[in-house]
């Protein structure tokens, strides 16, 4: 049986592979964000504008970045989502519309603090242990 635990934010997400008691850490580094900065001078129509092209360019960015994740995910049993942030939901949110087949193996997606590359093992190993 193969299982995956996955820890993501906006900027990386570590896939904790588990197989015959064997631990495979695979990190996925996200695209560069936009800093989110401003002018100063609100320009009214224009900023308007520039923030609908900013949040299409960060919906196709979470598409691309997900689509990477996903290309690992084709052949495990069952996976495990956590993470600090939203980005763990969006991704939950993005298996239950457009990959259905995997999102059926999702037996968690959970609120997880940043943690370090071992403790995000541990706990994926921990979480496998536990629950199946």
């Amino acid at each position: 049986m193969k299982n995956v635990g996955i820890w993501i934010d906006k900027e990386k997400a570590h896939l904790v592979f588990l197989e015959n008691k064997k631990e495979t850490l695979v990190t996925v580094e996200a695209e560069v964000l936009y800093d989110g900065s401003r002018p100063k001078t609100d320009w009214g129509h224009t900023e308007v504008l520039k923030d609908r092209v900013q949040l299409e360019r960060e919906n196709k960015r979470l598409k691309d970045y997900f689509g990477q994740i996903v290309g690992h995910l084709q052949d495990v049993d069952g996976i495990a989502i956590f993470g600090p942030a939203e980005t763990f939901f969006k991704l939950k949110d993005t298996l239950d519309k457009n990959y259905k087949d995997l999102a059926k193996k999702v037996k968690t997606a959970q609120k997880a603090d940043s943690m370090t590359s071992n403790q995000i093992k541990a706990m994926v190993r921990t979480y496998f242990e536990e629950n199946g």
